[in-house]
Order: structure tokens, then sequence, then C-alpha cells
């Protein structure tokens, strides 16, 4: 049963005190996030997919021809880590490596016809997603404030 703490309900069902804990940012940070991705992993779960690969394919739509290891920068994801998601997402046909032209080491991502048709399908479901994420925020306004926040950790 959610108890009232500050004006809101708090799930707490073992009732441990976590007042040492209510001012801690990090915390919240930490459970707004869970929070956001179990309900991202429920909206996309009849389509399988994880909220990394979403993010690279959305990142694709208008960075065609990035270098591998500035997607995986822009999204701070170790670049050994991402190798992984590339090659997942290629396996499935939606994106595709080439080799620059320029420097035949690095790789650069594009996203293919399937994985656009894919990414439109999957368009509906994010903008419910990110509907729920402002209602819970509490309007644009909020969101705004909170985004603008939050830059402050990494830009």
């Amino acid at each position: 049963m959610p108890e009232l703490v500050n004006d809101e309900f708090v799930p707490n069902p073992l009732k441990l005190d976590f007042s040492v804990m209510e001012d801690a940012v990090g915390y919240r940070l930490r459970r707004a996030q869970l929070a956001v991705f179990q309900h991202f992993n429920e909206a996309f779960s009849s389509k399988g997919l994880r909220p990394t690969d979403f993010a690279v394919l959305l990142l694709l739509t208008h960075n065609e021809g990035a270098k591998q290891s500035e997607v995986a920068e822009a999204l701070g994801i170790q670049r050994a880590n991402f190798v992984a998601i590339v090659d997942g997402l290629e396996n499935k046909g939606f994106i595709e490596r080439r080799k620059s032209e320029t420097d035949r080491r690095v790789q650069s991502l594009y996203m293919t016809p399937a994985g656009a048709d894919y990414l439109q399908e999957l368009m509906p479901i994010w903008n419910d997603h990110e509907k729920w994420v402002l209602d819970q925020l509490g309007g644009v306004a909020e969101r705004d404030s909170v985004n603008r926040l939050l830059r402050r950790f990494y830009d």
C-alpha cells in the first residue's frame, strides 16, 4: 500500500524508512529512470526492442553516415558494448555499416529501408510513451525545466 510522503503517494510495501534518502537527487533520478524504462519496455514489449536499439535508430534518422564511434559517444555507450548493439541491428537488417571513403578504418552507420519502415511502425508507440512521461512530469513546461536541469550533467 502506498504511503503519503510530501503530498505524493510512494509505494513502500516493506515499510522501510526512506527519510535519509528523501532529498537524494541521485536516488530520485535512478527511480525515475527505472519507471521510465519499465514503461518503455512494457510499451515496446511486443516489438522486442530495447531502449538503446531504439535510440540508435532514432539518432540515425537525422545523422545518416555518422561514425560508429560518434553515435556511441553521443548515446553514452562504451565503444566495445556498442559493437554488439550495432551487430544486432545489422543482423535484423535495420542498419548497415560502411567503411568511410576518407578513412577505411572508420565505420559509418546508415539506416536501411527496412530500418526506416520499422522505425515508422514504432513511432506511434514512442509518441504514446513520451506522452505518458509528459503526463508524469505535469506538462511541457515541467518537462522543459527537467531537461534543462539534467543537461547540466552532460552538456
